[in-house]
């Protein structure tokens, strides 16, 4: 998988698939691990219509342009199983991150005519060199205006209105099995700050261990005093029969 930590851009992974194989892709952030949320998306887009839609995961939004064999009545079939894909995170909205897609599908179909490629025929990352591309359109298109006008105008010109665009949170749509695939990318977040509390936790439990050791020790002490005292008022104090001797013998002395 292409991956660079290039900039900040809000477009985090991207790809382009036939079915469920990814024929090239690229993420700007290798710690973002969105490319997991593709493995899990394109197997479930059903390719005999078009489709544009958009699911919601945490902070990221997914978005993708479905084709289907009614896009190309003139081309391979093959073309018609074609995903353009796209995480981004929620707050850049969707008309960029749509607009980009059709920029990606609009260069992809550029290089690779449909007319002339069986696109079931290309092995996983069969197209890998169009990942450059990727990178580039990506980074242009997050932190440009320029980039961010023309995904705009991309949208306008091509999409009616993403209004209209579907969109589902991918909780609703996912197997158990994969629900717990999506958690590993949240528990890697959390890794650090869990371990970092661990540590905190053991250190306070021990300064607290010690106050009740210390707290422990002088009441058990404050406990044998006040048994002494009472078993010494109830018996006689050690010395105090010496005592009272020493007093009898002074006194009777010295009449």
């Amino acid at each position: 998988m292409a991956s660079s930590s290039t900039g900040s851009t809000p477009l985090l992974y991207s790809c382009i698939a036939y079915r469920s194989t990814i024929l090239t892709e690229h993420t700007t952030s290798a710690a973002s691990q969105t490319s997991s949320l593709a493995s899990i998306i394109l197997p479930k887009i059903d390719h005999r219509t078009p489709d544009k839609c958009t699911y919601t995961h945490n902070e990221n939004f997914i978005h993708y342009i479905a084709d289907a064999p009614s896009d190309y009545p003139s081309a391979d079939p093959s073309a018609g199983g074609l995903t353009f894909l796209v995480v981004a995170s929620s707050s850049f909205g969707r008309r960029i991150p749509f607009g980009f897609l059709v920029e990606i599908k609009k260069q992809f179909l550029a290089r690779y005519d449909p007319k002339h490629t069986d696109f079931a025929a290309l092995p996983p990352y069969g197209s890998a060199d169009f990942n450059a591309q990727l990178k580039s359109l990506m980074v242009g298109y997050g932190t440009t205006q320029a980039g961010k006008d023309d995904a705009i105008a991309n949208v306008q010109h091509d999409i009616d209105s993403v209004k209209g665009i579907m969109t589902q949170n991918i909780e609703r749509v996912l197997e158990r099995g994969e629900r717990i695939d999506l958690l590993v990318d949240k528990t890697d977040r959390l890794g650090v700050g869990a371990h970092d509390f661990r540590v905190r936790s053991r250190g306070l439990k021990r300064q607290m261990w010690w106050k009740n050791a210390k707290l422990m020790v002088l009441l058990g002490v404050v406990i044998v005093f006040l048994i002494y005292l009472g078993v010494g008022f109830g018996c006689g104090l050690p010395g105090k029969n010496s005592y009272l001797r020493r007093y009898q013998w002074t006194h009777s002395a010295h009449p």
